[in-house]
């Protein structure tokens, strides 16, 4: 399964996380889940962070850009339900506002663990 991650707002906590579920320590890599730098090569489209007004059109052009079928995970509480950021003058809502999600992630950020746990869930492995 091939990746495309978007920060769609976040603080970068969740994009630590998931960069440690991808470290040797958790090897996301080991479970068939790859990290791709095109969404014209991806299946999954990983987004942290609410929506900010700024990048609502940017992450919609990403899942467009997708081909079928694609998957959308929301990783971290910020992505689900704007966290901290509700009611900020720049955040147009959470990740499910803008593309539809097929899986969420909770936590504030997740564990590099739920991370690859919701990623091997779509794998099947």
């Amino acid at each position: 399964m091939q990746v495309r991650h978007v920060d769609a707002g976040s603080c970068n906590g969740c994009e630590i996380e998931i960069g440690q579920a991808f470290s040797p320590v958790y090897d996301a890599e080991r479970h068939g889940v790859r990290l791709v730098a095109s969404p014209r090569h991806a299946d999954v489209l990983t987004v942290t962070g609410p929506v900010t007004v700024n990048m609502a059109g940017a992450l919609r052009k990403t899942y467009d850009a997708m081909p079928e079928p694609r998957l959308v995970v929301a990783v971290g509480d910020c992505a689900r339900d704007c966290g901290l950021f509700a009611g900020g003058y720049g955040v147009l809502g959470p990740v499910s506002d803008v593309v539809p999600v097929d899986v969420q992630v909770s936590g504030c950020p997740p564990e590099p663990a739920a991370i690859v746990s919701a990623l091997r869930a779509l794998t099947g492995r």
